[in-house]
């Protein structure tokens, strides 16, 4: 009998899509095809100087450098308690309400073994960020995916449609807006509908605010939290990752209703030590940062989206300017409406030498759909708009 190296559940996951395109893409790159680069969400400005700064001189001194802790230092739980309350006047406890993750995408995904019991239900919009899918496949849960739809009347006759028609009741709902990849918004009477919901029904709701200060054109994404009696039913993550520029330091937390944050507080304690304590003292320093400088770095996202959002659409591929996210979520142009989200990202990749990411690796809803990650600068945005005008437009 051959050994076993992997287990059913790896086993039944599909093939990464993702891994496709950036498997070709890299191929593309060795035979020297200068291939333009819109896939990962990954930042490519530099981290802040000052929080740089800061990790050097805490990294000197070397009593920082043994163990942390899985929950977070104290200072960045103060830290996290202050940028809440002064974001959204919303009352952090430090203590009781805040736990340090290692970016919002363990969170979430250890979350799920925190919170689910094998079988349980959990909604999620169709399409969405990998993680809110496969992180309670992960844990065992069985997902129900339910259709992205921000008019909060409409939304609500879903999930009571969903939750009276299901077997078992769903027990947790999981959102995320400003929304990956589709960069759908909301307005705060949507949460507030959710939480009238989730609090007669007795849902766990767990919201995703990793897009909170990449907004433009005077849009403010609203806090889950900033709701009255939020914290009774759910929960709410933010990472540095995209608003300070730390997407490697893999720095984020989870806020919210203690009963629940002291759940996943308790399953980090099995699994890690923690972050290294330098890098945590450094994300208090971005937390306390001027907003100037995060409205500095948003700015920049705002023009490279109109510069490529008018490149498009002057090619005859038709697309709408976002209000918030790093993202453009765009149909497949007409001429190519008969084509996979893959094999065209693959065609785009091929005949255009630029790289994005298939709609349908975020779900069956995606499907007919790419998303731009605007993380090249203007002139390689000009680059690839050449680029692909031979092809859409030719």
């Amino acid at each position: 009998m051959p050994m076993q190296t992997e287990s059913k559940l790896i086993k039944s996951f599909p093939p990464y899509v993702f891994a496709k395109v950036n498997y070709e893409m890299m191929a593309a790159r060795r035979r020297g095809v200068d291939v333009v680069y819109f896939g990962m969400g990954n930042p490519d400005g530099p981290t802040p100087q000052a929080v740089r700064d800061k990790m050097i001189e805490v990294m000197a001194n070397k009593k920082t450098h043994g163990y942390s802790t899985s929950k977070g230092i104290p200072g960045l739980h103060k830290a996290i308690a202050k940028w809440y309350e002064r974001r959204y006047y919303v009352p952090i406890d430090p203590a009781t309400e805040s736990v340090v993750t290692i970016g919002s995408k363990e969170g979430l995904s250890h979350l799920g073994l925190a919170i689910l019991n094998r079988g349980d239900k959990v909604m999620a919009p169709n399409p969405t960020y990998p993680i809110h899918h496969y992180g309670v496949i992960i844990a065992g849960g069985q997902l129900v995916p339910i259709p992205l739809e921000t008019d909060p009347d409409k939304f609500i006759k879903f999930l009571e449609k969903t939750w009276k028609t299901s077997r078992p009741k769903p027990k947790v709902l999981i959102l995320n807006f400003p929304h990956n990849p589709t960069t759908a918004t909301v307005e705060p009477g949507f949460f507030e509908a959710v939480v009238d919901w989730a609090k007669r029904r007795q849902v766990v709701v767990v919201h995703d605010l990793a897009y909170a200060d990449i907004v433009f054109d005077g849009y403010k994404a609203p806090s889950f939290l900033a709701v009255k009696g939020a914290k009774d039913v759910g929960v709410e993550f933010f990472t540095l990752s995209k608003s300070y520029n730390m997407a490697g330091w893999r720095i984020g937390f989870c806020v919210g209703n203690p009963k629940i944050v002291a759940s996943l507080a308790r399953i980090k304690s099995y699994l890690d030590y923690g972050i290294f304590t330098p890098m945590q003292v450094a994300a208090i320093t971005a937390l306390n940062s001027p907003e100037s400088e995060v409205v500095a770095r948003t700015k920049i996202y705002e023009e490279r989206i109109h510069l490529m959002v008018d490149g498009l659409n002057k090619m005859g591929w038709p697309v709408t300017m976002p209000k918030a996210t790093m993202y453009i979520w765009a149909p497949i142009p007409p001429k190519f409406k008969k084509m996979s989200s893959l094999d065209f990202s693959m065609m785009l990749l091929k005949e255009a030498a630029v790289a994005v990411s298939p709609g349908t690796g975020f779900g069956t809803a995606g499907e007919g759909f790419v998303r731009f990650a605007l993380v090249e600068n203007k002139d390689r945005i000009r680059q690839s708009i050449r680029n692909m005008k031979k092809v859409i437009a030719g």
